[in-house]
């Protein structure tokens, strides 16, 4: 981290990022029709880049990725692309 980031005290808030893999758009009568085991597309697919959002705001892109070692099978994000985020959220 630069010295700007460290000299703000909200640096150390931790804040949810949430991971957008994709969309469904199933029918209603579909939906209700959902059960244990049922599929539902969604409109990318596996390879395709997933996007990060705090709130509303898109801040970066990346494609999924297995964490290794003592984390392996874990799921994480390598990020690709990043928003500047120097004016903030």
């Amino acid at each position: 981290m630069d010295d700007l980031t460290d000299a703000n005290p909200f640096s150390q808030v931790p804040i949810e990022v949430t991971i957008s893999v994709g969309k469904a758009r199933p029918m209603v009568k579909d939906l209700l029709r959902l059960s244990k085991d049922a599929v539902l597309q969604l409109d990318r697919r596996v390879d395709d880049p997933v996007e990060l959002y705090v709130g509303d705001r898109l801040i970066a892109r990346g494609e999924l990725t297995e964490l290794e070692g003592d984390l392996a099978g874990q799921l994480a994000v390598r990020l690709t692309e990043v928003a500047n985020l120097r004016g903030g959220l």
